[in-house]
């Protein structure tokens, strides 16, 4: 008969093999190039859903995109709210860069330039919208790893030489 010292449960081992088949997908399916590429895509779409709204046609701005810039947007800086200096200008840089630098990070175009971009955009929405912190560290945190990373092997930059990836 056995004593309970000596009885060997399978389920630990078969939970063990488990973690670690999921662990070598997971390690194959996360690839440098793939993330780099996801990470692009990702940030790249709520910045390009937000620009088109703003344009009514060819380098014309909609009025809402002025209006909001005019009435709704303050800097949120101390002693304020203020209210954005040239708003018609602002809005305009404001709807070009979120179409440009989304449309560059698709490509893997001056990637690192879009993503410092990016960056400098959501800071200057953060003053804007204070409260949208969460969303906001998100984008700063995946442009950062663009800057930092570069585009990947699936990018114009990766075909123009841009191999300097800091892993």
């Amino acid at each position: 008969m056995s004593t309970p010292q000596n009885l060997k449960l399978p389920i630990p081992d078969v939970l063990a093999s488990a973690i670690c088949a999921a662990n070598r997908l997971i390690q194959r399916l996360a690839q440098p190039w793939l993330v780099q590429l996801v990470l692009r895509l990702a940030i790249a779409v709520p910045f390009w859903k937000s620009g088109i709204l703003k344009w009514h046609g060819f380098l014309q701005l909609s009025d809402t995109a002025i209006d909001l810039f005019t009435q709704e947007f303050q800097l949120h800086l101390p002693g304020g709210p203020y209210p954005f200096p040239a708003p018609a200008v602002v809005a305009f840089l404001s709807a070009c860069g979120e179409v440009t630098f989304p449309v560059l990070l698709v490509l893997g175009f001056g990637t690192r330039f879009a993503a410092a971009g990016l960056i400098l955009m959501t800071c200057i929405i953060e003053l804007t919208v204070p409260d949208g912190w969460p969303i906001h560290l998100t984008w700063v945190a995946m442009a950062l790893a663009i800057a930092a990373w570069g585009p990947g092997r699936v990018s114009i930059d990766y075909l123009l030489g841009d191999r300097n990836a800091r892993w």
